[in-house]
């Protein structure tokens, strides 16, 4: 297993964090992706997180509203912390969004929620109007760099970064919802290597 998906797979783990923490975190974010933010209640997490009560949430977290906004940005900044690991890695755009295709698809096999959650899950429901929208984030911020490092060496084609994005991660976080929901029934592995193809053959300089 790669560094970059064992850190994802910690995506709500934080050494800071108590047990209980942790586990109100985990437990928050498989609530969320199967029955929705607004379906969600705080006694519905205490109970699955086996809690005594729900009151002991409100030792960590002020509401339901400030317990999915640290799900999201805790998500997002492991999400971050791997893109970095991969950019030292490669040095070749082709290389880096190889790497993170693999990521992603290595995700949906061992930690499917975490990718339901960036896909399924409405962040308006929760986050403040001030806050950064997925799109926003330092995470896609850097993808939007490993597609200009392709740019500027002749890889990709050249046009908008944010245009090939649309192109190229469209066609992988299509195939990924399809597995994620059953569309595709075959492991994830077997989906990969064409919708590799598909998604770099959009944005490939020929």
């Amino acid at each position: 297993m790669n560094e970059s998906l064992e850190n994802m797979e910690k995506n709500i783990l934080n050494p800071k964090n108590t047990a209980t923490q942790d586990e109100i975190l985990r437990t928050a974010l498989s609530l969320f992706v199967r029955k929705g933010y607004l379906n969600t209640s705080l006694s519905d997490i205490a109970q699955a997180a086996k809690l005594s009560q729900t009151q002991e949430i409100y030792l960590y977290f002020s509401s339901k509203q400030e317990l999915a906004v640290e799900v999201y940005n805790t998500v997002l900044d492991s999400l971050s912390v791997s893109i970095d690991e991969i950019r030292r890695r490669y040095k070749k755009s082709a290389e880096q969004l190889h790497s993170l295709v693999d990521l992603f698809f290595k995700l949906a096999e061992e930690a499917p929620d975490v990718l339901r959650f960036l896909f399924e899950v409405n962040a308006d429901d929760f986050l403040p109007a001030d806050a950064k929208r997925y799109l926003q984030t330092p995470a896609v911020n850097k993808m939007l760099k490993m597609i200009q490092l392709g740019i500027n060496s002749g890889e990709i084609k050249s046009l908008a970064p944010m245009l090939i994005y649309t192109y190229f991660f469209g066609i992988i976080n299509t195939t990924l919802r399809m597995i994620l929901n059953g569309t595709l029934d075959k492991k994830s592995e077997l989906y990969q290597s064409q919708a590799w193809l598909a998604a770099w053959n959009t944005i490939a300089k020929k």
